[in-house]
């Protein structure tokens, strides 16, 4: 009777295994297609300054990825070095058409992605490390301000 059940609950679980395998793969897929492609968001949940607190994030923010053209829109949490020209406007919220955009493989899988802009003061460089399952964390280095790291997700452009 014991091997009736183990039987039973092979045959129901052995094909949800083998799709949950192959839907592993197609995310991988789908997301090496949209890294090299430069068509994704990264959507920032969790915010993580230098000093203080970790801060878990409400609103959408994101910073949106194409060949051409870099949009961010994300939240600052931390020390300036010096006073901004505007300050109605946050220092990661900003739009580049000059930029450098390399991408290399990690070590244990997925993808090391630098961003540089090349048409702004700050920040200096955003570097993104891409998990195969979609997963995401950014690092945000300026020139006037103490670094800055977010976690979140990348997704495809729609």
């Amino acid at each position: 009777m014991k091997n009736v059940w183990l039987a039973i609950i092979a045959f129901i679980c052995l094909p949800g295994i083998g799709w949950a395998q192959q839907h592993k793969k197609d995310r991988k897929a789908e997301i090496k297609k949209i890294v090299e492609a430069q068509n994704y968001v990264f959507k920032a949940q969790t915010a993580l300054p230098t000093a203080g607190a970790t801060r878990q994030l409400t609103s959408d923010y994101d910073l949106r990825v194409s060949k051409d053209t870099i949009v961010s829109d994300l939240p600052y949490f931390g020390r300036a070095y010096t006073a901004p020209l505007n300050p109605s406007e946050g220092p990661l919220q900003f739009t580049t058409t000059k930029f450098q955009y390399m991408v290399s493989n990690n070590k244990k899988g997925g993808w090391n992605v630098t961003i540089t802009p090349k048409d702004l003061t700050d920040p200096r460089e955003l570097i993104m490390t891409i998990f195969d399952n979609g997963s995401a964390s950014m690092v945000v280095n300026s020139n006037n301000r103490q670094p800055i790291s977010f976690n979140g997700y990348v997704t495809a452009k729609k």
